[in-house]
Parts: C-alpha cells; sequence; structure tokens
C-alpha cells in the first residue's frame, strides 16, 4: 500500500511539472524568438533612424505579402509585390485594404519576416501595424509602412519577405474615450 501511495505522488508530481512546463512554454517561446530573431517576429514598436548612410554596394529584394485571417472579411494585399533596396536607404510600402462588409470593422495587422533571421536587420519606422486600423463599411484605405534594412544585414541574406496577417479585432476594440473640454 506504501510503495502504492509513493508511486501515485511521484505521477501527481510529474503531472504537475508537465502541466507548469506546458503553460511556460508560450512565454519561453517569446522570449527565446526576441533574443535569437527565430520564427520572423517583428518589432511591434518604431525603430530610429540610426543608420549612417548607404550601402549601394548591395542590393536586396523586398517581397511584401498580406493575407486576411479567415475570419477577416477585408480586402488586403500590397500596392506592389516587391521592390530592390539597398541597406541603410527608407522606403515607403503601402498596403490596401477595403472593406467590402456593410459593417464598421477594426483591423489589427501582425507582421513577420522571413528568413526569420533577417528580422533583426529590418526595421520599421513607421507601419499601419503598430495601431488598430478602422474602416467603414464600403470603404477602402492605403496604410504605409516606413522601413529601412540595416547595412549590417549579413551578405548571405539576398531577399527578405514581410508578410503581414490582417485580424479583425472588432470585438474587443474600445474607442478612446472622448475627454470633453470644460464649458461645453
Amino acid at each position: 500500500m506504501q510503495a502504492h501511495r509513493a508511486l501515485v505522488s511521484k505521477l501527481l508530481l510529474v503531472a504537475l511539472l508537465m502541466f507548469g512546463f506546458g503553460y511556460a512554454l508560450v512565454p519561453l517561446y517569446e522570449v527565446f524568438c526576441e533574443v535569437t530573431g527565430l520564427n520572423g517576429k517583428t518589432s511591434n514598436t518604431p525603430a530610429a533612424m540610426l543608420v549612417d548612410g548607404v550601402d549601394t554596394s548591395r542590393e536586396i529584394t523586398i517581397e511584401f505579402l498580406a493575407r486576411p485571417n479567415k475570419d477577416m472579411p477585408w480586402i488586403f494585399k500590397p500596392e506592389i509585390r516587391r521592390m530592390t533596396v539597398h541597406p541603410g536607404e527608407v522606403h515607403v510600402m503601402n498596403y490596401l485594404a477595403e472593406n467590402p462588409t456593410s459593417q464598421f470593422i477594426v483591423g489589427q495587422a501582425v507582421p513577420s519576416v522571413s528568413p526569420g533571421q533577417a528580422a533583426l536587420y529590418l526595421h520599421k519606422i513607421e507601419c499601419f501595424c503598430f495601431t488598430q486600423q478602422q474602416l467603414a463599411a464600403g470603404k477602402n484605405m492605403l496604410m504605409p509602412v516606413q522601413f529601412y534594412v540595416d547595412p549590417a544585414l549579413p551578405a548571405q541574406f539576398n531577399t527578405i519577405t514581410l508578410n503581414y496577417t490582417l485580424y479583425d479585432v472588432t470585438a474587443s476594440w474600445q474607442p478612446e474615450t472622448q475627454i470633453e473640454k470644460i464649458g461645453e
């Protein structure tokens, strides 16, 4: 009987440790990807322009992809599919969004870069992905991304793909609180 209790205790401890590991796995993976640059995750904050010149001896092809999530009814696509840039040059590229529905919808774009290691060298100065995008029924808009490729990009990378997935976040959207002016 004592042997069974010890075995059950050990099995419960193993199950508890497995649950704890599974619970901690997502935050650990996020930290790992941020440190190593794997998985193509890009920063969600604007980059400062820290480049001291343009490397005209190199050309990098930037490919642009876009896709709405399966639950997002917007039409969403890049204005152009690819461009050639010199590291250090600042460029602006537009994505096109159209809301063909009869409802107001709020979208949030999530970027990814391929190959994943190149995400550390593609810097977005301004991006529609930094904020939620509101689009009235039947309307369309241009959504710009201003970026540059760091001249420190390793020579093995000649092509970088910037992909955005667009999600419908209308259900969780909170309009910013309007501050009433005193005396109005």
